[in-house]
C-alpha cells in the first residue's frame, strides 16, 4: 500500500494548476510536433528539450509526459493519414490504419488510436507503479559487475532488433560509444578524442547529440530527397466509434498492455516487436481475417494500445536501473542528467516526490491526451498540410536554437551540425540511429562499472562475470547473440 500512497501524494503534486497546465501544454506540443511527417516522440522530446531548461525538475517532467504520449500519437496519426509513421512503434498501425482513411473511416481509425493509447498508457502505467519499487529494492544490491552486464544485454539487444542488419546495428553502437569517449578520462584525467580543444575537454552533450542525430540527421535527409509535390492528407471528420466498432475493439485494448508492457520492460528494443506480435495475434483471435491488411479496425487497435503500454514499460527499466531501451526514454534520461539526477535503485528513495509527481502525471497526460485530441484530430491532419521545406527549415532553426541553449557556446552548434551529417551518412547507408544514443548515454557509466568490477578483482576478467545474475544475464546475451544460427538448426 506504500506505493498507493506516494502515488496520492504524487497526484497532490501533478494536479497543481501549474503542473495541470504544464502537462496539458506537453500534450499539444508533442502531438502538434510528432504529428509532422517523419518526426516521431522522439524528435518531438528532443526538440521541445531546451524549452523547459527554465522550469522546476518536478515541472520539466511532467511536461515530458505529456511531450512523450502527446508525440506518440501524433506519429499514429501520420502513419493512419499519409501512411508515414512518425516513429517505428507506429509502422503496424498503417496497415489497416491507412487503408480505413482510404475507405473513409480515418475518422474511426484515430479514435480506435487515441482510446488504444490510453487505455495501454492506463494498465501500463498500474503496471509500473506495482513494479517499479521492487525492482528499485532489487536493484540496490546489484554489484558492479552485475550493471556492465545489464548494459551489455541493452546494447546487445537493441543492435539485435533495430536496422536491417546486425552489422549496421554494431556499427551504429560503436559510434555511439566513440563519442562517449570523447572528453576528459573520470579516472585518469587524460583527455580523450578532443584533438587539443578545450571546448571538448567536458565531452559532447547528450542533448546535443540527440538533436543533431534525430532532427538535423532527417531534415537533411529529407532535404536530399524532397519532392516537389506535397501530399494531400485524408479529410478525417468527426472521430466517433459505432457500437460495432466498439465490440470489434475493447478485447484488443485490453490484450494489447500485456503484450507491450513486459517487451518495454526489459531491454528488448522498445516496441516494434510486440506491436507485430498484438497485430499476429489480433488477426489469429479475430472473426475478420479477411479483413486484415485491408482496413480492420483491431489490426489499429490492439498495436496502438501495445505500443502505449511499451512506453510506460520502457520508464521501469529507465527510472530503476538508470537503462533507456528507447529513443525517447534515451533523451528523458539526458534531460534527467541535465538537472544533475541521475536515474538508478536510489531514485526513488532520494527524488521521491519528482518520480511519484512524474508517474501521477503519465496518468493525467493519457487522460488530457483522450480529452483534446480527440476533437481536435481534424485540425491535426491540417498541420499536414505545411510544405515540407517550410517544416523542416523550422525544425533545423529550433534545433540550433536547443543546441545553443545548452552552454550559450557557437561550438556546440558547429559540433551539432557535424554530427547531424553523420546523422545523415547513417540513414544514407541504413544504420539505426537509436544504438547510437544508447552509446553515448551507457557508454561512459559501461566503462565506469566494468572498470569498477576489474578493480574489486584485481585486474581479473573473471571480476565480470562472478556473481549468479551477471552469468544468467551472459547466457541470455549469449542467446541474442547465436540466435540466428539457432534459427537455422532449427529449420534444418
Amino acid at each position: 500500500m506504500d506505493s498507493f500512497t506516494q502515488l496520492l501524494d504524487g497526484f497532490g503534486t501533478a494536479l497543481s494548476p501549474a503542473h495541470l497546465a504544464l502537462a496539458a501544454l506537453g500534450v499539444l506540443l508533442g502531438t502538434a510536433i510528432g504529428v509532422l511527417p517523419g518526426i516521431g516522440p522522439a524528435m518531438a522530446v528532443a526538440l521541445l528539450l531546451p524549452v523547459t531548461y527554465g522550469l522546476e525538475p518536478t515541472g520539466a517532467f511532467i511536461m515530458f509526459a505529456g511531450i512523450y504520449y502527446g508525440g506518440m500519437f501524433g506519429g499514429s496519426t501520420t502513419s493512419i493519414l499519409l501512411n508515414t509513421p512518425g516513429e517505428s512503434a507506429a509502422v503496424v498501425a498503417a496497415i489497416d490504419g491507412n487503408p480505413m482513411a482510404r475507405r473513409g473511416r480515418g475518422s474511426q481509425a484515430l479514435a480506435a488510436a487515441a482510446i488504444g493509447h490510453f487505455a495501454g498508457g492506463i494498465i501500463g502505467t498500474i503496471l509500473l507503479v506495482l513494479l517499479a519499487p521492487t525492482v528499485a529494492k532489487l536493484a540496490v544490491n546489484i554489484g558492479a559487475p552485475d550493471f556492465f552486464a545489464i548494459m551489455v544485454l541493452a546494447f546487445i539487444a537493441v543492435t539485435s532488433v533495430l536496422g536491417s542488419s546486425r552489422v549496421r546495428g554494431f556499427a551504429s553502437l560503436l559510434i555511439g560509444l566513440t563519442l562517449g569517449l570523447v572528453g576528459l578520462d573520470e579516472m585518469t584525467g587524460q583527455q580523450r578524442l578532443t584533438f587539443g580543444s578545450l571546448h571538448l575537454a567536458d565531452g559532447v552533450d547528450v542533448v546535443i547529440v540527440a538533436v543533431a542525430l534525430f532532427a538535423v540527421g532527417e531534415s537533411l535527409w529529407v532535404a536530399a530527397h524532397l519532392r516537389r509535390t506535397t501530399s494531400e492528407p485524408i479529410p478525417v471528420g468527426r472521430p466517433w466509434l459505432s457500437r460495432a466498432d466498439l465490440r470489434r475493439t475493447w478485447k484488443p485494448w485490453l490484450r494489447g498492455p500485456f503484450i507491450g508492457f513486459p517487451f518495454g520492460a526489459i531491454p528488448a528494443g522498445g516496441a516494434e516487436i510486440p506491436t507485430f506480435l498484438s497485430y499476429v495475434t489480433e488477426k489469429k483471435l479475430s472473426k475478420h481475417r479477411d479483413e486484415f491488411g485491408k482496413g480492420a479496425i483491431e489490426g489499429v487497435a490492439g498495436p496502438e494500445a501495445t505500443a502505449s503500454a511499451s512506453a510506460a514499460g520502457t520508464l521501469v527499466s529507465m527510472l530503476t536501473l538508470g537503462l533507456p531501451t528507447t529513443a525517447v526514454a534515451a533523451v528523458m534520461l539526458a534531460a534527467f542528467q541535465q538537472y544533475g539526477i541521475q536515474p538508478g535503485p536510489l531514485l526513488f528513495e532520494r527524488e521521491a516526490s519528482l518520480v511519484w509527481g512524474l508517474i501521477a502525471s503519465l496518468f493525467i497526460g493519457l487522460t488530457l491526451l483522450l480529452v483534446l485530441n480527440l476533437p481536435l484530430a481534424p485540425l491535426w491532419a491540417k498541420l499536414l498540410r505545411i510544405p515540407r521545406p517550410y517544416l523542416y527549415a523550422g525544425i533545423l532553426f529550433f534545433a540550433s536554437v536547443g543546441a545553443y541553449a545548452v552552454n550559450a557556446d557557437v561550438f556546440d552548434l558547429l559540433v551539432m551540425f557535424a554530427i547531424g551529417v553523420l546523422g545523415f551518412v547513417m540513414r544514407r547507408y541504413g544504420l539505426p540511429v537509436l544504438p547510437a544514443i544508447i552509446g553515448v548515454i551507457l557508454g561512459p557509466a559501461a566503462e565506469q562499472q566494468m572498470r569498477r568490477a576489474l578493480q574489486l578483482s584485481d585486474g581479473a576478467l573473471s571480476g565480470l562475470v562472478n556473481t549468479p545474475l551477471s552469468i544468467s544475464i551472459y547466457a541470455v546475451v549469449f542467446v541474442l547473440l547465436m540466435w540466428p544460427v539457432i534459427r537455422k538448426i532449427t529449420r534444418r
